[in-house]
């Protein structure tokens, strides 16, 4: 009987064993073939994130080509810690505690393609610390405290195409040798003195130069790059517009923000037809030129943020051509209005026409003032515009065209009519001039004011007691732009949150890579965590977090400092809804906890079905054609055998004994007790457990 309860076992345990190691084992790795603490999505992809030891783990299996070891807290390598990792194209080391690189550390991986090293504590880059890695193309070095590198460290690096250095503390570069390099990063190190000898590099695309310190940009350089499309030099020190880039074309991106240039002429611009973006920012501009829309047919993207305009008539064509265009003004909310002080503090981009203070043309008659009569109001002059203001047909309907909402005619003063016609007259807006200032624009067409005695400045804003300010006008929100997010959440679950990166990736298509940065917002612990993403995920999963919470999520290009270019927004998780003894289990548990165990109880069900049947089966072999009211076991134990010793029955099995309480009236069905130690079927339960557990 015990050969056949076996047998009987295995003939319902058999087709469900890879049903049971699917749900044991829901990746369709083995544990075994996974390193400690880590999780292998796929079969040549391993992350180790949070791991919190000083060491490489160990048992990488040789098939791994992406490895993910950002923040762990290693503190150290070795050669040996790379062995057997001939095929990995990918090593992820950044955010770690990485203070030095051994000579030929990393000379086992010779088929490696991209290796990050930002964000640790390396001060400096020796000799042979990259030989053997002819295939590199992506080495990412920023944010550590390099201060020194030797001038062979790169060679053999035929094949890097992009280069991150920004954020060290480099006063010196070595000769960079790269014949197929296409991105260099030198941001936020102290290099004023770049020169074409830097520089080997004629395939270049971008260059990145902003705070290194800069007072000039050096014409043999910039004209060694043939190839040059994005250039950043913001931050420096730069007087005067760069002469260079007034013979350079082929550029699409270009920022100049940050330093003190001064105000842009037009010529300055003239052979930068090319632009796509460009960021202005922080050059204490007061205006732009309405020839500046003319210059830039391709732009998309411009940023003019934390300069005072001057939001006087002058500017009134900025916000219609950034609306005509379709231009993306990043910054908008930091791009805002310093005078005059009716629109001082409002953002630029929602401001109309009539807000700007321009002079408005009307025409009257000798009764009525209409807007369609030939009798013109005398035309105003700007000289600032070097020409005059056409006088309005009344076919032309002017004022239908500068608003959708005109204001009402103004009518003409007393003395128009006998105004000389050739007579130019200055207008400036009103409250222009403060304390009783006289206003007037100068042949630059800036503003002047004539300020009364006891009073000084610009606008005659400086006195001894200062009247209060008049109440703002609100701002007409109903004007605003209203864009898509860049970046979105949907499918959220109780620790999972899906994300939608295509418009930020679409918006930026220069970007190599995506920091993500995540915290809690309804749990005591708001640290953020970060996760390094390539570019080429238009979504990701954000797993393990908390349920019921609210999350605020932020993207920014890899690599880039601190709140540049920085887009965030919030999510939801929902409430947890499986609940054990009050335990709350979350996905990352239901792998570890909850499957092994329903695996098991699925085993102990299938032993009961099968004992049940071998009951079953010896039950109707001993009852033959008796109505038993009770099971055999039950007689045999109470020492009823009479009328039995016939043969009809065989006798029973001492191993097979079923306790009392499984017996149920009126059927023969067998119910086992698997929780009793004295039950018999149960003891497999223990000594016969399948070696996969």
């Amino acid at each position: 009987m015990e050969r056949e309860r076996v047998y009987t076992m295995k003939v319902f345990l058999t087709p469900l064993m890879p049903f049971l190691l699917f749900l044991i084992f829901p990746d369709g790795i083995l544990s075994s073939d996974c390193p400690k603490d880590c999780t292998c999505s796929t079969p040549e992809s391993i992350f180790c994130f949070l791991r919190r030891s000083s060491t490489i783990p160990k048992g990488v299996p040789p098939s791994t080509k992406s490895l993910f070891l950002f923040s762990n807290g290693i503190e150290g390598l070795t050669s040996e810690d790379f062995d057997g990792m001939e095929n990995l194209e990918m090593l992820d080391l950044s955010q770690n505690k990485l203070t030095e690189l051994p000579e030929r550390v990393f000379e086992h991986l010779t088929s490696l393609r991209n290796l990050d090293l930002s964000s640790n504590q390396i001060t400096h880059i020796s000799e042979e610390c990259f030989q053997g890695m002819a295939l590199l193309e992506r080495l990412y070095l920023y944010s550590n405290n390099i201060e020194t590198i030797h001038p062979a460290a790169f060679n053999g690096l035929e094949h890097l195409l992009e280069l991150k250095l920004q954020g060290n503390q480099l006063t010196s570069l070595p000769a960079l040798r790269m014949p197929e390099l296409l991105l260099l990063d030198l941001r936020f190190n102290a290099l004023p003195t770049l020169g074409p000898s830097d520089l080997q590099t004629p395939n270049l695309e971008s260059l990145k130069l902003g705070s290194v310190g800069l007072t000039s940009l050096n014409k043999e350089l910039i004209g060694s790059l043939k190839n040059l499309h994005e250039l950043d030099i913001s931050g420096n020190q730069l007087e005067s517009f760069p002469s260079v880039l007034k013979e350079t074309s082929g550029l699409i991106h270009l920022s100049l923000a940050g330093n003190p240039i001064g105000p842009l002429k037009i010529q300055d611009l003239q052979n930068l037809g090319d632009l796509q973006e460009l960021d202005i920012s922080s050059l204490s501009l007061q205006g732009l030129p309405e020839e500046f829309s003319q210059l830039l047919p391709h732009l998309r993207k411009l940023t003019v943020a934390e300069n005072p305009f001057n939001c006087l008539c002058t500017l009134a064509w900025f916000p219609r051509w950034l609306r005509a265009q379709s231009i993306t003004l990043e910054r908008t909310e930091e791009t805002r209005c310093h005078f005059p002080p009716i629109n001082a503090g409002k953002v630029l981009e929602r401001l109309e026409h009539r807000d700007f203070g321009c002079p408005t043309t009307t025409t009257v008659t000798t009764s009525t003032i209409k807007t369609t009569t030939t009798l013109p109001v005398p035309v105003t002059t700007i000289p600032s515009t070097t020409r005059a203001i056409p006088v309005p047909k009344a076919s032309d309907n002017p004022i239908d065209k500068v608003d959708d909402s005109p204001l009402p005619p103004v009518p003409a003063s007393p003395s128009s009519s006998s105004m000389d016609s050739d007579k130019e007259q200055h207008f400036c807006p009103s409250q222009t001039c403060l304390n009783g200032g006289t206003c007037r624009l100068d042949e630059h067409g800036q503003v002047e004011c004539t300020c009364p005695q006891g009073t000084s400045g610009m606008y005659c804003e400086i006195q001894t007691h200062h009247p209060p300010s008049p109440p703002e006008a609100e701002v007409p929100m109903a004007t605003a732009i209203v864009d898509a997010p860049d970046i979105s959440s949907h499918q959220a679950t109780a620790t999972s949150i899906l994300l939608d990166l295509h418009r930020y990736i679409q918006m930026r298509p220069y970007i190599r890579g995506i920091r993500l940065t995540y915290r809690n917002l309804s749990g005591p612990d708001r640290r953020p965590i970060q996760l390094n993403l390539p570019a080429s995920f238009p979504e990701y999963r954000l797993r393990g977090l908390k349920p019921n919470s609210t999350y605020t999520v932020c993207a920014s290009p890899l690599g880039a400092p601190s709140g540049i270019d920085r887009v965030c927004t919030e999510a939801q998780t929902v409430a947890e809804s499986i609940r054990v003894h009050g335990a709350q289990f979350d996905d990352q548990r239901l792998t570890t906890v909850l499957v092994p165990a329903i695996a098991i109880l699925l085993l102990l069900v299938l032993i009961a079905i099968a004992v049940g049947v071998v009951c079953y089966l010896r039950r109707k072999r001993t009852k033959g054609h008796l109505d038993l009211d009770c099971e055999p076991s039950q007689l045999e134990l109470d020492g009823v055998k009479a009328g039995l010793d016939n043969g009809a029955l065989p006798q029973k099995q001492p191993q097979l004994m079923i306790p009392e309480p499984a017996v149920q009236n009126s059927n023969l069905e067998c119910e086992v007790l698997l929780l009793q130690d004295h039950c018999t079927s149960n003891n497999n339960t223990s000594s016969h457990k399948p070696s996969y557990f």
